[in-house]
């Protein structure tokens, strides 16, 4: 049997200098990846390719994205990693959706191998690695490597056989719950929200489709569902034949915050939402308890099915799966399925919790360096190195929602996002462990902290070019930061800007988050519809962005600083922005206005005010 091809594509390689005299050079090779090897040829017009290497996928002990401030000396830009049998292949993408593919697949594909705990995220360069100084190709890593970090949460079944044909549903709708990469020649890439015909289902994992331009393939069955049918069968959240009290006692034992389940309601025809919440009741205490939602269907239109406060949907998939990552009006987010056998699928799995484990007696606390909406932030030692110990007020977040935040950590990784070193969870109260940003002296400051005066304009474009970088990773990672402020950034002693306080970000797969409890936000950086509706999504961060970009022109100044909220709100809603900072050159105030579009698609995205941002610094 032959293997499978997953991927396929032109990039560029980097010589692997296995010897310490062979010379560094940068290739273009087409590579292809299926379920046994990573090869890459030689293209020769008019004659067959050249194999130039093959890499077997069971020798892989790393795979990751490359973090470097250097130049890339080749036309593509984005660079990542494969480790294998002690040598490092570093491979150049031609933009970021493209390394995420190749870095996820090939993570999938090895997740299984005899991995390394730690990697180094950034080159090896000049007889050292750029990222610990090490002068050692073969020292172990410095940062911990997360085997998933890119795969999908379940590994997708393997597809059917071709030959099997198409056609035999006729002409039923489907919709698209989410996006699809196809991973082989025989599947079809889906658009969430777009509607497509099924024209075979007699595979349970897999259906067959067609696309409005008459393109047919197999798509994933979970990631759709029919227009006009309640055949949710399939989905590990429903379960048919179950009582009420039984699915309290199912959700009450797994105990875990926003477990849930989908059941047949008494009346036909109609379905109930049954969630586990742990959250305060109207003492003010915890009450673990289970909540019933009834779904409902309005009279007319398409979309008819709801839970609360009228977010419509055309089929109960659809309605699950927002509800999955947006409370929207539910006590609590739709966060673990649960099966009628008591199993529960986790959101993410927890089985390298361990290796970020921070043991207690390693880690020294010293002198509080500030405090936040949800706990202290100490001074301490960790392994013989200065960190920075977040320490979590109880009453302010639950073990489960801490954990959740700590989980949703370790998923970044990027060299101008403040790193997270590990976590100590299993006394009180838990605490994050992160780097130290030194700025000589102090325990790092903020943008706001300069001096007037001291600032060049360069040392402005380059501390909105960091954040714009950092935010751009977040964007193509799906992450909303919903906090971002010259306030919540560290600044190095020698001017580098890393985005920190991760504790309001929300991993959301529709780039669109609505809050069940937005009674606390900043309004001077928030945007109109985070002000009016609580919805936050990447375009409501660049907002935040610009008003970012406006506090470094300003050397500090605060937005609106003799304005009440109220005040503020009122001109917004009028239409008036911030006046152009005196420093700003008049490209820079452009960038700041294109942030505060009143609708969120006239604003450009994180990796557009990048690009914008670094062509202005090359001026």
């Amino acid at each position: 049997m032959f293997p499978r091809v997953i991927l396929k594509g032109t990039m560029i390689k980097k010589s692997q200098q296995k010897k310490k005299t062979s010379p560094c050079n940068y290739k273009e090779r087409f590579f292809v990846l299926d379920t046994q090897d990573l090869k890459y040829s030689e293209r020769r017009p008019g004659k067959k390719p050249m194999l130039k290497g093959c890499i077997e996928l069971s020798k892989i002990k790393c795979v990751e994205i490359v973090c470097s401030e250097i130049p890339i000396p080749c036309n593509y830009k984005y660079p990542f990693q494969v480790f294998h049998n002690n040598h490092y292949l570093y491979i150049f993408a031609p933009d970021n959706d493209c390394r995420q593919r190749w870095v996820k697949a090939l993570k999938e594909e090895t997740k299984r191998n005899n991995l390394v705990a730690k990697y180094h995220p950034n080159f090896w360069m000049d007889g050292k690695w750029k990222c610990c100084q090490q002068t050692e190709k073969l020292a172990p890593g410095c940062h911990v490597y997360d085997p998933v970090g890119y795969a999908s949460k379940k590994p997708l079944p393997q597809l059917p056989d071709p030959e099997m044909g198409l056609r035999d549903a006729g002409q039923m709708k489907v919709i698209a719950l989410q996006d699809y990469a196809p991973l082989g020649d025989d599947d079809l890439p889906l658009h969430k929200d777009k509607e497509y015909i099924l024209i075979k289902s007699s595979h349970s994992d897999w259906w067959a489709v067609q696309d409005d331009k008459g393109n047919t393939g197999f798509v994933p069955s979970i990631y759709v569902a029919e227009k006009s049918s309640n055949n949710f069968q399939r989905f590990e959240w429903y379960n048919k034949n179950i009582t009420r009290g039984e699915a309290e006692v199912l959700l009450m034992k797994q105990g875990k915050e926003g477990s849930f389940m989908v059941r047949d309601s008494r009346q036909a025809g109609v379905y109930t939402v049954s969630v586990f919440t742990k959250a305060a009741g109207s003492n003010g205490e915890k009450n673990p308890r289970v909540k019933h939602y009834q779904i409902r269907q309005t009279e007319t239109g398409e979309a008819t099915y709801y839970l609360a406060e009228k977010y419509l949907f055309s089929t109960i998939p659809e309605l699950i799966y927002y509800h999955q990552h947006n409370a929207a009006g539910l006590i609590t987010r739709l966060r673990h399925p649960v099966s009628q056998d008591g199993g529960c699928s986790q959101d993410i799995a927890d089985h390298s919790k361990d290796q970020w484990e921070v043991d207690p007696e390693e880690l020294t606390l010293g002198q509080e360096l500030g405090s936040g909406q949800f706990g202290l932030v100490l001074e301490g030692r960790w392994r013989g190195k200065r960190v920075a110990v977040k320490m979590v007020r109880e009453e302010c977040m639950s073990d489960e929602e801490f954990k959740e935040e700590a989980r949703v950590m370790m998923r970044l990784s990027h060299c101008k996002l403040v790193q997270l070193y590990g976590v100590r969870t299993r006394c009180s109260p838990m605490c994050l462990v992160f780097e130290f940003m030194d700025r000589g002296g102090g325990g790092g400051g903020n943008p706001r902290e300069g001096k007037k005066g001291c600032l060049s304009q360069d040392t402005m474009l380059g501390m909105c070019l960091d954040v714009s970088e950092g935010m751009a990773y977040l964007e193509s990672s799906n992450f909303l930061h919903r906090d971002l402020a010259a306030r919540n950034c560290l600044v190095s002693k020698n001017n580098e800007v890393k985005i920190s306080d991760f504790g309001m970000t929300r991993f959301v797969l529709d780039d669109q988050y609505t809050s069940s409890q937005c009674s606390k936000f900043p309004v001077k950086w928030s945007a109109p519809e985070v002000i009016k509706y609580c919805k936050f999504s990447s375009k409501s961060d660049v907002w935040s962005f610009g008003v970012l970009m406006w506090e470094v022109y300003n050397e500090g100044r605060l937005p609106y600083e003799n304005r009440t909220n109220g005040e503020v709100v009122e001109s917004l809603n009028s239409g008036l922005r911030l006046l152009k900072p005196r420093l700003a050159p008049d490209a820079v105030h452009q960038l700041m206005e294109w942030c505060w579009k009143e609708k969120p698609e006239d604003r450009p995205s994180f990796a557009v005010l990048l690009h914008q941002l670094a062509s202005l610094s090359d001026l």
